[in-house]
């Protein structure tokens, strides 16, 4: 959680804590796997020239791509870290229980606007969250569709099932489009920090903007990626070229 220097895919050893158990992370980041397999592909046609952190990067856009969604040009060039910090995993991932106003700031010190906070959001258009992370809207909020909450309360009962996963847009879970902020203008964000995206605050209008044009959400989500991948990169001879993504040369 440094910059976009592919530092969460770093495994914990006996002397090195890295950012996979960090409480935002743990149990709910996936898909290491799939990095693995692609870097073992690269490095094999060509070594040690492309690194973790660019894989990552262009993985993304991909992903979204063949989901439906925008595509944007990816910078490349970054170098892996040799480090990770749980600390800093802990302390600037924006939790699910934050206010509009904390996500303002935690994305604001990160140089984002609340546009581009809003259009970042647009991401859990695709992608699950753990019942832990959203019981509490379920069963204590109000602002919340009655029968969208309780379709969810078998799957995250009041107490246990804290790993059992629910998807952050429910009515189309695996396609990148604008559902996301269709749902969120009927009270059905999944997550507190989602449903206050559209709660009578600064960023309703965003919403709305982008709930009924697909196309200005696309530009203003390709956008935001271009400047997120581009948060303070390790470049020339900082960091390196990992051969495995799990581990420092």
């Amino acid at each position: 959680m440094q910059g976009c220097d592919a530092s969460v895919l770093l495994d914990d050893t006996s002397s090195f804590t890295g950012e996979k158990t960090a409480n935002p992370n743990s149990g709910s980041i996936r898909g290491f796997d799939v990095i693995d397999t692609i870097k073992t592909q690269v490095e094999s046609s060509c070594a040690d020239v492309v690194s973790c952190a660019d894989i990552l990067a262009v993985a993304a856009r991909d992903s979204v791509v063949k989901l439906g969604g925008p595509s944007w040009t990816v910078l490349l060039g970054r170098r892996d870290s040799t480090t990770a910090s749980l600390s800093t995993a802990n302390s600037d991932i924006p939790a699910p229980t934050l206010n509009l106003s904390g996500l303002i700031t935690s994305f604001s010190n990160k140089g984002f606007n609340s546009r581009e906070m809003v259009a970042l959001s647009g991401s859990h258009t695709i992608g699950q969250a753990r019942c832990t992370t959203f019981r509490d809207r379920l069963y204590n909020e109000t602002d919340i569709n009655a029968t969208f909450a309780t379709s969810l309360k078998s799957n995250c009962p009041q107490s246990g099932s804290d790993n059992n996963i629910s998807p952050l847009d429910t009515t189309s879970p695996t396609t990148f489009d604008n559902i996301y902020y269709k749902n969120l203008r009927i009270q059905k964000g999944l997550l507190h920090s989602d449903q206050q995206l559209s709660s009578g605050g600064s960023t309703d209008s965003i919403v709305n903007t982008y709930s009924s044009n697909s196309a200005t959400f696309f530009t203003d989500f390709a956008n935001a990626m271009v400047k997120m991948g581009n948060l303070s990169p390790l470049t020339g001879t900082n960091g390196q070229i990992r051969k495995n993504c799990r581990k420092t040369n």
